[in-house]
């Protein structure tokens, strides 16, 4: 059963909710105007999809089943070397911030959202990654022995057939909003923040949809590495991040340059917007010690590996 955008976004609004909502309440929760609440829970009731209630009944549950994220895909193979000292010893994702590991930040939004099936790809210190099982015991890992030799496209390659209905995230976000990771997701998507300048990726868009991702930018939209494929973008997404890995120089780039670049002529990726406080990417030691303080007693250790190593901060 084919449902519409607006009939989504008010679908999966009462199903996560589990109550009788207003259409204020719906309203707020889903950014749509009352107007487009009205009509479409009209459409709805209609349709048999929800109940006079606002609830959602078995024929709403099962529209939404093509809308259902299968499984997270978790990039977690690099060594982070900005982040020296720390990842001296440790996995970047496996770094804790304020007492919470990195990517826990992430597995558990992703659990919270019922999402079942858990890929994470690692690499450097791949070992230590094993306790995180004790706690998410559905996790399977995939070891990159590339790691150190090519960019993060040889870590979605090793799982290029598993990106249908999936989420990919890299793993050195610290997210505070779990909202971001859903249980249906309606169309492909990568996350980004509307910002005046940024000198990191970033992308631009028209309709939504993104129309060219480069390295700083005004008025764009800062890149932050969580995305999500449907079920036909993830079945390009394989034959592509093969059709890429395999051409001169492609084992350099990032994986997310086969969509958002060399073949971005194959996909409508839509912005998915994200606002302040509900993620930070920590790429420095520096930007690690302004969240938790707790690592200013790292200084003379980081002064000691830069001098011994003859290289110059970050």
């Amino acid at each position: 059963m084919d449902i519409t955008y607006n009939e989504f976004e008010i679908l999966t609004c009462v199903e996560k909710e589990n109550r009788e909502l207003s259409q204020r309440e719906i309203s707020k929760a889903t950014n749509l105007s009352l107007g487009t609440v009205n009509k479409t829970i009209t459409n709805l009731l209609e349709r048999k999809l929800i109940n006079e209630d606002n609830l959602i009944t078995k024929e709403g549950l099962n529209s939404l089943k093509p809308y259902r994220v299968k499984r997270a895909i978790f990039l977690a193979a690099g060594f982070g070397s900005r982040m020296v000292p720390i990842t001296l010893n440790t996995p970047k994702p496996m770094v804790l911030v304020n007492g919470k590991r990195i990517i826990e930040t992430l597995l558990d939004a992703v659990v919270r959202a019922e999402i079942e099936e858990i890929i994470i790809v690692t690499g450097y210190l791949g070992e230590q990654f094993e306790m995180l099982l004790k706690k998410y015991p559905n996790i399977k890992f995939v070891y990159n022995d590339k790691y150190n030799e090519m960019n993060n496209i040889s870590s979605a390659y090793m799982v290029k057939d598993k990106f249908k209905n999936s989420y990919v995230l890299e793993s050195d976000l610290v997210l505070y909003n779990p909202d971001i990771i859903r249980k249906y997701e309606y169309y492909s998507n990568f996350l980004g923040k509307k910002v005046d300048v940024t000198d990191d990726w970033c992308f631009e868009s028209k309709n939504g949809i993104i129309t060219k991702e480069k390295l700083g930018g005004y008025n764009c939209y800062q890149m932050y590495g969580i995305s999500y494929y449907n079920e036909d973008d993830g079945k390009k997404i394989e034959s592509d991040i093969d059709k890429v890995f395999n051409m001169p120089g492609g084992k350099e780039k990032y994986w997310e340059q086969v969509i958002l670049d060399v073949c971005k002529n194959n996909y409508k990726i839509h912005v998915r917007e994200c606002h302040d406080g509900d993620i930070i990417e920590i790429d420095t030691f520096n930007e690690l010690k302004q969240i938790d303080k707790s690592y200013d007693c790292y200084k003379k250790v980081r002064k000691w590996f830069y001098a011994s190593n003859n290289v110059s901060s970050w």
